[in-house]
């Protein structure tokens, strides 16, 4: 398994829609494992393959609590198929945004189908943290990102904030 370099804002890349997983083979199964590698490598919770400069619909997401076994999860061609009108708000924060949280308001379950590594065909009905984790992950594969949905002025102060960085020599 190997780590990838994460692709960090203001990367135009992060805005592109990603494309459907058109087979699932051993080289989708082994970029899984590079993903889930990388997203514990980071550390992080989620991660779309976006992230890591694949515009493939494909992500990963292991919730388990570093005292916990890893419970990774693995999600081709996901899509919402049913969201509450209950909402909930959590700290958001993004492997491609390192070091920024903000609040963000989400529906508080989803209804998600998806293919998994075997290409069968599976529907998750999420809520609390995994319905954030996902909406938040599916929201990459689409070209949107956590700090859309919050006010405009804290968006453009953040992506000041990368692109400057972005600038400078290293």
């Amino acid at each position: 398994m190997t780590v990838k370099p994460l692709v960090i804002l203001p990367d135009p890349i992060l805005r592109r829609v990603s494309e459907p997983v058109a087979r699932i083979d051993d080289g989708v199964r082994r970029f899984a494992d590079d993903m889930l590698e990388t997203m514990y490598d980071a550390p992080g919770i989620g991660l779309a393959a976006i992230q890591v400069g694949e515009p493939l619909r494909m992500l990963v997401i292991d919730l388990a609590k570093e005292d916990e076994e890893k419970a990774p999860q693995v999600f081709l061609n996901p899509e919402i198929l049913a969201s509450s009108d209950e909402r909930s708000v959590y700290e958001e924060g993004c492997l491609s945004i390192p070091d920024y949280y903000a609040e963000v308001e989400r529906p508080a379950t989803v209804r998600v189908r998806y293919l998994d590594l075997s290409g069968e065909t599976k529907e998750i009905e999420a809520e609390g943290l995994l319905a954030t984790c996902l909406q938040h992950e599916l929201d990459h594969l689409n070209g949107v990102l956590f700090i859309d949905h919050i006010s405009k002025l804290k968006r453009d102060m953040v992506i000041r904030k990368f692109t400057k960085a972005a600038k400078k020599p290293l």
